[in-house]
């Protein structure tokens, strides 16, 4: 087996497996991360390292504002110069789902052209870094040839009446200027009703971490003008009232869904972990939890969801 090509500048020296099963595993890669880890002089191991790489990417904005902070910039120039990144994102969003609506209509219109729309936003994450480069790999999937593009019931995918493409809000370079993550959210939210706007699209949102969930159920209530049915497949509620702190994290969601009044009816269907705060949330906001556990009891009834789903065109899921 060949080894993979790595650039120069890396900073880890890769070994083909082959070259690994001559030596004991677990030995040699202990003996290998002491080794690179006593070279470069950190303090983390290899595998800290990596997984510290992705997320060093999504501190970049937070380390951004902060310079312009020491520097002394007036407050005005930096809020300027943010919302002029802000609003050429939103305006790149904007074009693209003008152009895709355009083509559906001219080609004789579709009741409704599932249309995707990237949000690349991984930094609310708390464990692993990463959902943020899912949306360019979810499409690289779906186009890369080794399946066709025919679902179940037929329809083609690459049919521009059955699905279009507006591309990715540009998280990361608005977060390059140092964008809190209040003023992220409303742009995330935006971009959502901006493709709402552009009959017969509607967006099919590809993330990013959870934390986005609560922008785009937001944004749906708001441009529908009333609240929706929401149904959450995870393992997870993420309903902790702010996870480590942190209102946004991926993990607390559905609180800001709730506490905003945006859904009317949440089912989570498919939870698995789930601790004491996560129940007492769930009462809180007369969430409808169905748990892994009691799947075979709750069968007939989440069996059932789709006709529910199917009357009511007020849904998020």
């Amino acid at each position: 087996m060949q080894k993979k090509k790595h650039s120069q500048s890396s900073l880890y020296k890769c070994h083909s497996l082959q070259q690994l099963k001559t030596h004991h595993p677990k030995l040699e890669g202990q003996k290998r991360e002491r080794r690179e880890t006593e070279r470069l002089g950190f303090g983390f191991s290899l595998s800290e390292q990596r997984a510290m790489s992705s997320s060093m990417i999504w501190r970049r904005g937070m380390h951004t504002l902060e310079r312009l902070k020491s520097a002394r910039i007036p407050e005005d120039v930096i809020t300027q110069g943010q919302e002029r990144v802000i609003d050429a994102s939103l305006t790149l969003i904007r074009e693209k789902a003008k152009l895709k609506g355009a083509v559906v209509r001219a080609l004789g219109g579709a009741v409704a052209t599932s249309s995707l729309l990237g949000i690349p936003l991984g930094h609310n994450s708390s464990f692993l870094q990463g959902p943020a480069f899912a949306p360019p790999l979810i499409r690289e999937a779906m186009w890369c040839g080794s399946t066709n593009s025919t679902t179940e019931e037929g329809k083609m995918i690459d049919d521009p009446l059955v699905m279009a493409d507006v591309g990715d809000l540009p998280v990361q370079e608005m977060r390059d200027t140092g964008v809190s993550d209040d003023r992220l959210m409303e742009v995330v939210s935006e971009s959502v009703k901006i493709v709402m706007e552009e009959a017969p699209l509607r967006p099919l949102i590809l993330g990013g971490d959870h934390s986005i969930s609560y922008p785009v159920v937001r944004a749906v209530s708001e441009k529908l003008g009333g609240q929706v049915d929401v149904l959450h497949l995870d393992a997870h509620p993420d309903i902790y009232d702010a996870f480590e702190g942190n209102k946004y994290s991926h993990a607390s969601s559905f609180a800001r869904i709730m506490e905003g009044g945006y859904a009317r009816r949440l089912l989570q269907v498919g939870i698995r972990s789930i601790n004491k705060e996560g129940r007492e949330q769930g009462k809180r906001f007369g969430v409808e939890q169905y748990e892994m556990r009691t799947f075979s009891k709750d069968r007939h009834f989440l069996e059932n969801l789709v006709s529910f789903l199917a009357d009511n065109s007020f849904t998020c899921y």
